[in-house]
């Protein structure tokens, strides 16, 4: 028994069969699932997500902070290696502050939007995982996204003084080396670009006017990594464009797009939290004004990770969101159902009898006892570890304790364990049982630290 056998455990339960069905309908379906805990809701929408009914179907997440997000993405891609599971944070690196723009942020945004601005029409894309910071924000609508990447094909011919010159329109900065999003370098024939929509630069060496190769490379050592034939440079998403070119996320994503949140009510309360937070900044702002233009100092850093203009038509209020979201399909998992109370609409629970995993607070003759437990009633049991040794540290234990616990390791993560009654699935994490902090990993683009030394040379 592995991850594959656990995973189709859930793929062929009923149940999900019944979510898939009702998301395909043509009509807006409400559903509640109620009784999921720990990390099971991962391992639901990972197998909405691949069950043949729902095929053409993309996921919006929408969860109560940033860290659960990254918590949940994080499982999510584990559970199912895909690679089109996107976090899609807020572009800034405060929650007060609507000016200070996060690199990595704005790259992670501009990587999600690319993907699906660029996809065929009705075609599934993928699961984008979200809270309500990023939600607050617009995005740049999908056609003026996909008219203003610049390609560049292995083998065709470019006119590259028309080139750097579009790239300066763009936003993008000339520096001596790349070293994050919004940069691009010139020596000799050979041109490094930054672009907005991907974790690392690119490196184009040309022949005279014709491009010779495309290739990845590590800003922090600059040497390439594997070959490319085709790229798409993208601009920052989040300065290059006017207002009225920006619209909401639920605007932005196709109609073929279910909604799945975990407690709307108080998601709802932090967007409009964010409505009074931007009023705030923005009197603040046309206080500061007159004092700024004189006494500030900016550099070509601060003109890539600053917005010029903060505008509230930048943003999108709670209840427009809410009207949005009623518009689609909505899987709540909390602990209540918010949008068909506030409607009266029809709503299709489905139940789960799941279990949050139980703290043994490190005491081994417990978890002992309790995975015997469920052994006698036929429970299958898996223990998750990111480090294989770990799971080789409780087979030592369990022998050394002279336990005999049949049990199925899988290296790999999840945030929380559970047990499944229905299923009689046990599945437990390694951290939890040693009671071990957790880390979110979220990808980073190359920061202006790690950079240092390359600005030395």
């Amino acid at each position: 028994m592995n991850l594959d056998v656990l995973l189709n455990s859930y793929q062929n339960d009923p149940r999900i069969f019944t979510i898939a069905d009702k998301i395909v309908l043509p009509q807006p379906q409400k559903l509640h699932l109620s009784g999921l805990q720990g990390s099971s809701p991962q391992f639901i929408i990972n197998a909405v997500f691949n069950h043949p009914a729902a095929a053409k179907i993309n996921h919006l997440v929408i969860l109560r902070d940033a860290e659960e997000a990254a918590y949940f993405h994080n499982t999510m891609e584990n559970i199912s290696n895909a690679l089109n599971i996107f976090y899609f944070p807020s572009s800034y690196k405060t929650k007060k502050n609507y000016k200070l723009l996060n690199s990595s942020h704005v790259m992670l945004r501009t990587e999600c939007l690319t993907k699906f601005s660029t996809a065929a029409p009705s075609a599934r894309v993928g699961t984008i995982v979200t809270y309500p910071e990023a939600l607050f924000e617009k995005v740049v609508l999908s056609k003026t996204l996909s008219e203003n990447i610049i390609s560049f094909k292995q083998g065709e011919t470019v006119d590259v003084d028309g080139i750097l010159k579009r790239f300066v329109e763009y936003g993008f900065s000339r520096t001596d080396f790349v070293y994050e999003p919004g940069q691009f370098a010139v020596r000799g024939g050979i041109l490094d670009i930054y672009s907005f929509g991907n974790e690392k630069p690119y490196r184009i060496e040309l022949f005279g006017n014709e491009i010779d190769s495309i290739r990845i490379f590590d800003p922090e050592n600059q040497l390439s990594e594997r070959k490319l034939l085709q790229v798409n440079i993208i601009p920052n998403v989040e300065t290059q464009f006017d207002s009225g070119e920006k619209v909401s996320l639920l605007h932005f994503l196709p109609d073929n797009t279910a909604v799945w949140t975990a407690d709307w009510e108080f998601i709802k309360e932090k967007i409009v939290q964010q409505e009074e937070d931007l009023e705030t900044f923005l009197e603040i702002e046309r206080i500061n004004k007159s004092q700024a233009t004189s006494s500030r100092l900016q550099n070509e850093h601060d003109e890539l990770s600053e917005k010029k203009a903060v505008s509230e038509i930048d943003f999108v209020k709670a209840n427009v969101l809410e009207e949005q979201i009623k518009q689609r399909h909505i899987i709540e998992f909390g602990n209540k159902a918010y949008f068909s109370k506030a409607d009266n609409e029809q709503l299709t629970t489905v139940n789960f009898s799941i279990k949050p995993q139980p703290a043994f607070n490190r005491q081994f003759n417990l978890l002992i006892q309790n995975l015997k437990d469920h052994e006698q009633k036929k429970y299958n049991i898996f223990l998750f570890a990111d480090n294989p040794k770990q799971l080789e540290r409780l087979h030592s234990i369990f022998s050394d304790l002279k336990a005999e616990i049949q049990f199925t390791p899988i290296p790999t993560s999840i945030h929380e364990g559970f047990i499944d009654d229905d299923l009689k699935i046990v599945c437990y994490t390694d951290h939890q049982i040693f009671q071990r902090y957790h880390k979110y990993k979220v990808k980073q683009a190359f920061s202006k630290n790690k950079a240092l030394t390359l600005k030395t040379l």
